[in-house]
């Protein structure tokens, strides 16, 4: 059985001239996004703008999303939480993570 990870926010801050943004991209309508890169742009359109030309000339769909917008969850940050209020999942449940068939 593997073991349930337990995760906690990790707080980061960034003081950067220019945000980060994360970009994901799909080639076709049908296909899931996947993850591409990252840009620093002063805003979501020079952020796309930058992600074409760097990661997705010909992708069908492009989604741009602030890094800053993005939470952190990490097993490592779980570990040392002082609290189990602290942990974003409490350790609950009795879901099986593997199956046997």
């Amino acid at each position: 059985m593997v073991e349930k990870a337990r995760r906690a926010k990790v707080e980061e801050s960034r003081p950067d001239a220019d945000p980060a943004w994360e970009i994901l991209a799909r080639d076709d309508a049908d296909d899931p996004p996947r993850y591409v890169g990252t840009v620093r742009a002063a805003d979501a359109e020079t952020a796309h703008e930058e992600a074409t030309r760097l990661f997705c000339w010909y992708a069908h769909e492009v989604w741009v999303c602030p890094t800053g917008e993005i939470r952190k969850f990490s097993a490592d940050a779980a570990a040392d939480a002082a609290e189990e209020s602290d942990l974003a999942v409490p350790e609950s449940g009795t879901e099986g993570r593997t199956h046997e068939l």
